[in-house]
C-alpha cells in the first residue's frame, strides 16, 4: 500500500519517513539536531517547491518532524515556549495543504517535550483539505499523506533513533526513499537517518 510520506510520534520517540513515486531521488541529510530532506547529486533538476525542507528539528522543548517547510516555525514556536498544541496547529492552518495536484496534507509531530508542556507525551497532527487535526498522544501514533490521514495508534517498537530511523524506513509501505528517528536521550536528543 502506498501512504507517502509519514509521521510517527510516541512519548519519547518519533520517526519520519519519504516515500515518493514522482521523486525518489531524495535523501536524508543529518545536520547536528537538523535533518534535512534534498535532492540527491545525481536528481534530476526540479523547481518542485515540496521537495527540499527541513524533515526534523530538535528544539530545547521538543524535537518536530514533519514532511514540509512546515517544520521550521513549528520548531520556532516551540522555543518560543507556545503550548505544544498551538505551536503545531498555528502553522499548520497559516500554511495549509500544500497546493500540488494531489492536495497533499501537511503531517508533523512534537516528541520530548518538556515538563512546562501543556500536552500529555506527544502531539501528532495534519492539515488537509477538509480538516485540521491535531491531537496529544501517549502511545505511537501515525499520520500519513495519503491512505491513513488521520492520526491513529500505531505498532511502533524502535527505543533509540537510529532503531526508529530504521524501523520506519523498513515498514510494509511502498516507495521507501529515505527517513529519520528522533529519541529523548537522557536531557536532550539523538537523530539518526537512514538512505538507501
Amino acid at each position: 500500500m502506498y501512504v507517502g510520506r509519514f509521521v510517527i510520534v510516541g512519548p519519547e520517540i518519533g520517526a519520519y519517513r519519504v516515500s515518493s513515486r514522482s521523486f525518489p531521488h531524495r535523501q536524508a541529510v543529518d545536520r547536528d539536531g537538523t535533518v534535512t530532506i534534498e535532492p540527491t547529486p545525481d536528481a534530476p533538476p526540479s523547481d518542485n517547491p515540496y521537495i527540499s525542507y527541513n524533515g526534523l528539528r530538535v528544539t530545547e522543548n521538543g524535537a518536530v518532524v514533519g514532511n514540509g517547510s512546515h517544520v521550521d516555525p513549528i520548531a520556532e514556536k516551540l522555543q518560543l515556549g507556545y503550548p505544544a498544541r498551538d505551536a503545531l496547529a498555528e502553522p499548520l492552518l497559516a500554511l495549509d495543504f500544500e497546493k500540488d495536484d494531489y492536495d497533499t496534507p501537511r503531517i508533523a509531530g512534537i516528541v520530548g517535550l518538556d515538563d512546562d508542556s501543556t500536552a500529555e507525551d506527544a502531539v501528532i497532527g495534519t492539515v488537509r483539505r477538509d480538516a485540521l487535526l491535531v491531537e496529544e498522544v501517549t502511545e505511537p501514533t501515525l499520520v500519513a499523506t495519503y491512505e491513513n490521514d488521520s492520526p491513529e495508534a500505531f505498532d511502533f517498537e524502535a527505543g533509540d533513533a537510529a532503531g526508529a530511523a530504521r524501523e520506519a524506513y523498513d515498514l510494509d509501505f511502498e516507495h521507501a526513499v529515505c527517513a529519520a528517528g528522533v529519541a529523548v536521550d537522557g536531557d536532550g536528543f539523538e537523530t539518526a537517518i537512514v538512505n538507501e
